[in-house]
């Protein structure tokens, strides 16, 4: 009786502590992705008038340049999830932040359009190392039933962090000009470094040998040595074995359609991040920076308000109701008819993008196993990226026919591709498998 008692006084001391340190570390996560991602917000409405004015290059060079991070982050994405699911979170997200500030000091160099595509190549690998470790890190210390919220809470860094720096970014251009943009683009990510030092580790993500490469596993029907024999999507549990291929899918097949979804919504984004402030200059209304701001800031209340709805909802039905209010929002930016109705269609392009990123990661989430989970999310989200990185110069290349400057018809095309990726993504995971049936 007292060796019971003596060995289960460390058990449950121990467990009394994994709870506040899972709380610190659940609001210590997004903090330090917030800080990173005002930075990135905070060149946003700033950098498509520096590549106008000072550089003097052209519509397809601001899209090439908004959309250049995008790159990077698509190909540092699964990679970096790679190494969080062998390592650690913390160690890829703290690289991730310091990486990003090396992208906002590269800004600084006078190496005209060249010098700041390569400043947001350098940006962008970092961007998607933070965002991977950094959603993977909240979704193991969250329960099954609130993903899909906590999925969306996670976002609220991202949009919020996006949402406040374009604030302070159209501020501090404004009050001081372009270089304190770039200082501080720099210096926020190492803020949100010195956070994640001091951020708890809760415990290990996950028990399996070799988790980095257990997807290889799920997807093939060849079990890792030591693991056991996964159900893929095509089986049920407790039905007949799946047969091994014999070759390494290059992504997760759980991530493939929701990702493909995703990356036609994301033309939208790029085409709003790219666009927004030279359609309104053009058409002499202006508050280009505060139109980006209202969309933004509308992600984050949806994310607070309507974080239940993937949950209770469904995920498939939240990402079309996303989508078609999303192409809805960028065809009445497009009208621009006058500031009021560009806001109107900023609230709906927001509220549309706050659903279709947490409803499709759901998808994506329920249909991983635990220990590959941030490999299949860093796979998922390079479709964000990829959708950014052909978005805003296909938006350029359309603004720059008919005489130039045809801001108009890029929002009307992306609204229509976003429209198309709402319907893939409802249409296209029908029969997505959830990690019940293959685990």
């Amino acid at each position: 009786m007292n060796r019971a008692t003596a060995s289960g006084a460390p058990a449950a001391a121990s467990q009394s502590g994994a709870a506040p340190a899972s709380a610190l570390a659940i609001a210590s996560i997004p903090l330090a992705v917030l800080f990173s991602f005002m930075a990135i917000g905070s060149v946003l409405p700033v950098l498509p008038v520096y590549v106008k004015g000072p550089v003097g290059a052209g519509d397809v060079a601001v899209g090439v340049v908004i959309g250049a991070f995008a790159i990077t982050a698509a190909i540092g994405r699964p990679f970096g999830g790679k190494l969080a699911d062998a390592t650690s979170r913390r160690r890829v997200l703290m690289i991730g932040l310091v990486t990003a500030s090396i992208g906002g000091a590269m800004l600084f160099l006078p190496l005209g359009v060249a010098g700041l595509v390569v400043a947001r190549l350098v940006l962008g690998f970092g961007d998607g190392w933070i965002f991977t470790a950094g959603v993977s890190w909240i979704v193991d210390l969250t329960p099954e039933e609130r993903r899909g919220q906590v999925i969306g809470i996670f976002g609220i860094s991202v949009w919020g962090g996006i949402s406040l720096g374009s604030v302070i970014g159209q501020a501090i251009y404004s009050a001081a000009g372009f270089e304190w943009v770039w200082a501080f683009a720099t210096v926020a990510p190492l803020v949100g470094l010195l956070i994640s030092l001091r951020t708890p580790t809760p415990g290990p993500h996950a028990p399996s040998p070799s988790p980095s490469e257990e997807v290889a596993s799920a997807e093939l029907g060849a079990p890792l040595p030591g693991a056991p024999l996964p159900v893929t999507s095509g089986a049920q549990a407790g039905g007949s074995p799946p047969r091994a291929s014999g070759r390494l899918p290059r992504l997760p097949s759980s991530a493939v359609r929701p990702g493909v979804a995703l990356l036609f919504a994301n033309v939208g984004f790029g085409t709003l991040a790219g666009f927004i402030v030279l359609l309104l200059d053009g058409e002499g209304i202006g508050h280009g920076a505060a139109a980006f701001t209202v969309f933004t800031a509308t992600v984050v209340a949806s994310r607070l308000l309507l974080g239940w709805l993937p949950d209770r909802w469904g995920a498939r039905r939240s990402a079309l109701a996303g989508g078609i209010a999303q192409a809805a929002g960028l065809a009445t930016i497009g009208f621009a008819a006058s500031l009021p109705v560009v806001m109107a269609g900023a609230v709906l392009a927001g509220l549309g993008i706050a659903l279709i990123f947490p409803s499709l990661a759901l998808l994506v989430v329920n249909a991983t196993a635990p220990s590959a989970r941030a490999t299949a999310m860093g796979w998922f989200t390079s479709f964000f990226d990829i959708g950014v990185a052909v978005g805003a110069p296909f938006a350029g290349l359309v603004a720059s026919t008919g005489g130039g400057e045809n801001y108009s018809a890029a929002f009307f095309a992306a609204a229509s591709i976003c429209l198309a990726g709402a319907f893939i993504g409802f249409l296209g995971t029908r029969n997505q498998p959830r990690t019940a049936a293959v685990a």
